[in-house]
């Protein structure tokens, strides 16, 4: 498959999901936690699709590591707030216990694709004779 878009990424689209499970998470959380914890929660998990469409965006694969290292970053501020959260028992913590899962899936994947760029040179054009 040939990725031509960001949305082509199947790591940017289980990062979406995973921001949208943060969103119906934060969801349950306590009310006065709206302006806390679920709000850098919220943040912290749109951060990581966001990164890497940025990254993608970028004209260099340096700038493109660079901002999938943003994203795990963020994914690794994410998963504190997740293991506060379950400390805490402010949800239920099959609930939390699932973002947590889907939240290692894609720092695994970013930390293949940072490896992937950092390591792999672009292809040059053959030499003219």
């Amino acid at each position: 498959m040939t990725v031509r878009s960001y949305r082509d990424l199947v790591v940017w689209k289980k990062g979406m999901a995973l921001a949208a499970s943060v969103y119906r998470l934060t969801r349950q959380l306590p009310k006065h936690e709206e302006y806390r914890i679920s709000g850098q929660m919220i943040r912290a998990a749109t951060s990581v699709p966001a990164n890497i469409a940025e990254g993608h965006g970028r004209g260099t694969r340096r700038d493109y590591a660079h901002f999938v290292s943003i994203a795990k970053g963020s994914l690794a501020e994410l998963e504190t707030f997740l293991l506060l959260v379950a400390e805490l028992d402010l949800a239920p913590s099959t609930a939390t216990d699932l973002v947590l899962a889907q939240a290692e899936e894609v720092g695994r994947m970013l930390t293949a694709l940072r490896a992937r760029l950092v390591s792999n040179p672009p292809c040059s054009p053959e030499p003219n004779p």
